[in-house]
């Protein structure tokens, strides 16, 4: 790709200066070394922590990976766990197809590579769940590789760095080759995570701290056309759809009738309160009435559930039954809503328990 890199902009010095930062302003996070500690990072740590981060902030994740490491300390640990454990202790995380992938990841390490992590990029991309970003962030970290590591802190800081002002997601290569040709052979891990934290806490997609604290602040192109604040452009997004459906709440006895998800598809392998499909439609006019599981009493409760996924938006209105006798309906099984917290129930799910159970309650 033909890029021109104008003189002032130096990758090595631009690189040195950076790392100078970072050696001063590093985040203190969990799972980092922190710079010129002299320890080695441990793969597991970087792995596991990497696997979260997906699409997830760091505020959400640090709980997550603390309580995921005093259940399971090693990748050892982690791969002798029940899957239903690993996804109960995930519940409320999201993108439940990284908790499966993690476990299968575990597992396949464990038994196919005596439990050690591969250093390189290539390898690490045959590892369940692992996409390119992780494979050169584990490389860089954990093994001190010379990755391109990219997310959308380094997009943004890459875009305003070189003023780019072509659309994303059609600007990604040219912001790629420009993140590959800053990243220095030394100190490449410090060096992949200075550029995120100067993502996260100088150079932000609103605000921006440039004056004073931002070690690229006299060499940034777009700070001197004054685009920052405009970069990275994007294209429109469309308008998020909105899916609508029917949950079916059975109740006997103080137990809630449950079944499994699929282990395929949106969350999958996780618990739910059953429900109908959940159609893309304008208005609940156009939802056709679902087959109800069992003939009986059932009653439709005021109100309904509202819930975000990364592609659609889910309205469910639930529709409930009482019994005085406990009947198998389906399958699945019944539990009690006192082991509620210690089910790998998704966020929606809990919601529709709050609903019924806790109707004052706003989730």
């Amino acid at each position: 790709m033909d890029i021109n890199i104008p003189s002032h902009q130096d990758p090595a010095e631009l690189a040195d200066d950076l790392l100078d930062w970072y050696d001063v302003n590093a985040r203190t996070l969990p799972w980092r070394i922190p710079p010129g500690d002299g320890r080695v990072p441990d793969p597991y740590h970087i792995w596991l922590s990497e696997i979260m981060l997906q699409q997830t902030t760091v505020v959400t994740v640090i709980p997550y990976y603390e309580k995921f490491l005093k259940l399971w300390p090693t990748l050892a640990d982690l791969a002798g766990a029940e899957l239903d454990q690993v996804l109960t202790a995930w519940a409320g995380l999201g993108y439940y197809a990284r908790a499966r992938n993690l476990h299968k990841c575990a597992q396949y390490v464990l038994s196919e590579l005596d439990g050690t992590f591969p250093g390189t990029e290539a390898d690490l991309l045959k590892l369940p769940g692992v996409g390119p970003y992780t494979a050169a962030a584990i490389a860089a970290i954990a093994f001190g590789r010379q990755a391109t590591v990219v997310d959308g802190n380094i997009e943004r800081v890459m875009a305003r760095m070189f003023n780019v002002t072509t659309l994303l997601p059609g600007a990604k290569p040219e912001l790629k080759e420009l993140a590959h040709r800053m990243t220095p052979a030394h100190r490449a891990g410090d060096y992949a995570q200075a550029v995120m934290d100067l993502g996260s806490d100088i150079c932000g997609p609103k605000i921006l701290k440039c004056t004073g604290r931002c070690p690229w602040e006299d060499r940034c192109q777009a700070r001197a056309t004054g685009t920052a604040e405009h970069l990275p452009k994007r294209k429109s997004k469309a308008a998020k759809p909105t899916r609508r459906g029917y949950a079916f709440w059975a109740e006997f006895n103080d137990h809630l009738w449950l079944c499994r998800r699929p282990e395929k598809g949106l969350l999958g392998g996780m618990m739910e309160v059953p429900s109908s499909d959940w159609l893309e439609s304008q208005d609940w006019g156009a939802v056709p009435m679902p087959q109800i599981p069992i003939i009986a009493n059932w009653t439709e409760t005021p109100g309904m559930v509202r819930h975000t996924f990364t592609h659609f938006n889910l309205e469910l209105k639930v529709i409930r039954l009482e019994l005085l006798d406990m009947i198998e309906l389906q399958e699945g099984d019944w539990f009690p809503f006192s082991r509620m917290e210690d089910l790998a129930l998704p966020t929606v799910m809990m919601k529709i328990i709050h609903h019924l159970r806790q109707p004052v309650l706003d989730l």
